[in-house]
């Protein structure tokens, strides 16, 4: 194998494997599958770059290096804020987590940016590949469960070592109720992932041609996908949801209620009524669990936000220090080892207004690159280039997925995960692949249409 294959299989690699949080080793603290091969692929990238001509690096690396300073400096001064000596080993976890999921972006953005259209969609392609393999592994772990069984017992522990299980909801008529968490380490997780495939694909099947190949395909795909997210119960997903689809709903208002849409959707209800007719009173007794709102884990959810006032008090501008709410929580509650279960509280309490500001401003950025993508979509379908059928809409699910998965994170935590990182790194990278179709001749980036320039490496 040449080098060069060798760095691509480890790239394509880490982005299939990026939603297997249950693949990990205890070792040094937890160790994910996705951190092994993506620090690998970086190393890997680097050396292949060593002794080679200094190339211009695309104006989005160079912002993207200038947000990791302004990361680093919160992080590091809001050091200084940490009391304990465990406050200290969650920073230093926390940190080079933070290190690891920002240095694959980094040399992703690089990498794909001298790649070509067909390798960004090969990307594009195996990372949602890989969530539609956690959503099988989901479909199967429920069947096992309903025998009896335990699926992780069978393929995951002789492969970690480590014990994992489908997240038991409850009992209802002494029967189990079960919620899929698949490869994810929890429901919400997986529902919150599974947002990426249903939204991005969605506006590209709607503007595929009648008689495409992946139409048919992706007529199928979408429902199942749909009913994992329905099979996770999770009310973080279903508002991620909501808030994608009322995006989508801008620019595909009348494809929403077409024929298209309704055929595969009519499917997955007709699999909904099967399974609540067999069994009404199960069904009935899930549903309403789900939908009430004065529950202990939904008062769980909206009073950890009263952290934020608190914290703010005794440390305004950098919070308790990086990845330090679960010490500060068992110091207040008794309660080990428990996450904020907010993203934006986690954010507020351990970085502060400096780290929200920094945050806010990093995620602005990502949707002016998505306001670059489609408006380098105008361009591109005003010179008569059929690439314009695609890569707009891309742009507009990438949108929708973006603004549902910070959607969910009001009530959970996943945007610090891998999977992320490399959905953001998809994100930046594509005005600049798409842009080359624009750029001026001889030019190192994309051009005008992506707003796109160049700095030296």
């Amino acid at each position: 194998m040449t080098g060069k294959k060798l760095v691509d299989l480890l790239f394509l690699a880490t982005v299939f494997s990026v939603s297997f949080e249950k693949i990990h080793w205890e070792v040094a603290g937890a160790v994910n599958l996705p951190d092994v091969l993506g620090s690998l692929f970086v190393v890997a990238w680097l050396a292949g770059r060593a002794g080679r001509p200094r190339r211009l690096l695309p104006r989005s690396e160079v912002v993207l290096l200038a947000f990791l300073a302004a990361f680093l400096l919160v992080y590091l001064t809001g050091f200084y804020n940490l009391e304990t000596q465990q406050a200290v080993e969650q920073f230093v976890k926390g940190l080079v987590k933070f290190l690891i999921h920002y240095g694959f972006l980094l040399v992703g953005v690089a990498y794909l940016a001298r790649r070509s259209e067909d390798f960004y969609w090969r990307t594009l392609g195996v990372l949602i590949a890989g969530i539609a393999v956690n959503a099988v592994y989901g479909v199967l772990q429920l069947a096992v469960a309903q025998t009896g069984g335990n699926l992780d017992d069978l393929f995951l522990r002789p492969l970690t070592g480590g014990a994992s299980a489908i997240n038991l909801y409850g009992v209802v008529n002494g029967t189990n109720v079960y919620r899929p968490n698949a490869l994810t380490g929890d429901p919400s997780h997986l529902a919150i992932v599974l947002l990426i495939p249903l939204l991005v694909l969605t506006p590209l099947y709607l503007r595929l041609e009648p008689g495409h190949r992946w139409r048919t395909r992706l007529a199928v795909l979408l429902p199942f996908l749909l009913l994992m997210e329905l099979a996770t119960l999770s009310r973080s997903g279903f508002l991620g949801l909501g808030v994608g689809l009322l995006v989508l709903a801008i620019p595909y208002r009348r494809k929403l209620t077409s024929r298209a849409v309704l055929v595969p959707l009519a499917g997955a209800a007709a699999v909904l009524a099967v399974v609540a007719l067999a069994r009404y009173d199960y069904v009935e007794t899930v549903v309403a669990s789900r939908v009430q709102t004065g529950d202990e884990t939904t008062s769980t959810h909206f009073g950890i936000y009263d952290f934020i006032p608190q914290i703010l008090h005794q440390h305004p501008f950098l919070g308790l220090g990086l990845n330090s709410f679960s010490v500060y929580y068992e110091l207040v509650t008794g309660r080990t080892n428990w996450g904020p279960h907010s993203y934006y509280v986690a954010l507020f309490v351990e970085t502060g207004i400096a780290g929200a500001l920094v945050y806010g401003s990093f995620l602005v950025y990502f949707f002016s690159r998505l306001h670059a993508a489609r408006r380098l979509g105008q361009h591109l379908a005003a010179q008569g280039d059929e690439v314009a059928a695609r890569l707009r809409p891309l742009a507009w699910g990438m949108t929708a997925a973006l603004a549902g998965i910070m959607a969910a994170n009001a009530f959970y935590l996943t945007m610090t995960f891998y999977y992320f990182y490399v959905f953001l790194m998809l994100i930046v990278a594509l005005p600049i692949v798409f842009g080359r179709r624009v750029a001026p001749r001889g030019g190192p980036g994309a051009g005008a249409g992506s707003g796109e320039a160049a700095a030296p490496a």
